[in-house]
């Protein structure tokens, strides 16, 4: 059973559900070698049908039931969120949802940028808080081959700079370093962001699924990725914005605005992880390398109530134990569901 500390919803390790990660679509316009490699998600690869996805009335009953245990935070995710029709549409239905004290949401979207200098101004008029753009490198070459479409960076460059004039209230860039790959990519993709109040997560490379040929050998440290970066603009760590975040933050000493490290591999967080993720075709998954998740389409489309729906969620956290990170090692699960199907 959960531990009811103070009326909050906790798992069996006292962790509370805060943050609810939604997958849009278990689709992607990009073939990133890291998440949706071409060999294994190939033009016959079988997505999910449209009946299969969860409607946006059924997304919303999802996450009403997450609030009512004290999530604050929705981040939309996918595959590529922004392929999802009319999007915009399902931000607005969220922004009318308020937190049990009467806030509003904090509501994010993860994006590749593709879409964005097109989408930028209806997901803010919807109501969108922020947005988050995956950029894996500033070099066109590397980048396109990273994408593996033939891409071009300029395109999602283009996407962050509609990002920041639309007044999104944070916007960040997420930057998967893969050794041998784009590690010499950090540096410049810090450079080209410092000072301008978009703020840079750079991400060590993760054993997310089981197709993207994880080798702890590819793994550039968060340490190492500061180092780099701090040997030539002087760096202090911060303190956590609030308990859980998954980044450890660093400020330039010059003022010049903040960068962060994603460290899953090297330094785990499970110990505060508070995020929950509901795939495309709602299943609820209480870790990121998770194995299995638990049917919440079934009760929606079984004439479930609300309080039932808010239950049984109440009964999975509850007894949530995950804490993978921590215990990685050759006896860990072979079998783990795909990123692209459970969102990052």
């Amino acid at each position: 059973m959960a531990l009811q500390l103070g009326s909050r919803l906790r798992d069996t390790r006292g962790r509370m559900l805060r943050d609810l990660r939604i997958s849009v679509t278990d689709r992607c316009n990009f073939r990133c070698v890291y998440c949706m490699p071409k060999e294994v998600f190939g033009r016959d690869h079988d997505f999910l049908p449209h009946t299969m996805l969860l409607s946006f009335e059924e997304i919303v009953r999802v996450a009403r039931a997450g609030v009512a245990h004290g999530v604050h935070k929705l981040r939309l995710t996918g595959g590529e969120p922004l392929l999802r029709r009319d999007i915009e549409t399902l931000i607005a239905m969220l922004a009318e949802l308020r937190t049990r004290e009467g806030e509003r949401l904090d509501i994010a979207l993860t994006t590749n940028g593709s879409a964005l200098a097109h989408k930028a101004q209806a997901l803010r008029d919807a109501g969108l808080n922020r947005v988050t753009v995956s950029l894996d490198s500033l070099d066109d070459a590397t980048f396109r081959a990273m994408n593996d479409i033939d891409f071009p960076l300029a395109r999602v460059l283009d996407g962050i700079r509609a990002a920041e004039e639309v007044g999104f209230d944070a916007i960040k860039v997420n930057t998967v370093v893969k050794r041998g790959v784009n590690e010499d990519d950090v540096l410049r993709i810090a450079e080209r962001f410092r000072g301008t109040g978009v703020t840079v997560r750079f991400i060590e490379f993760m054993d997310v699924g089981t197709t993207n040929g994880w080798n702890l050998d590819q793994v550039v440290s968060s340490a190492e990725i500061i180092e780099r970066i701090g040997a030539v603009h002087p760096l202090e760590p911060l303190q956590p914005a609030y308990h859980g975040e998954t980044a450890t933050r660093w400020r330039y000493l010059d003022g010049a605005g903040e960068i962060g490290a994603i460290s899953s591999v090297t330094a785990p967080f499970c110990g505060t992880c508070s995020r929950a993720r509901i795939s495309a075709d709602g299943k609820l998954f209480t870790c990121l390398f998770a194995s299995g998740g638990h049917d919440l389409r079934a009760l929606l489309r079984g004439g479930s109530s609300d309080a039932e729906l808010e239950a049984a969620l109440a009964r999975i956290w509850g007894a949530r134990d995950d804490r993978y990170s921590e215990m990685r090692s050759a006896d860990t699960a072979a079998e783990r569901i795909e990123m692209s199907y459970i969102g990052g």
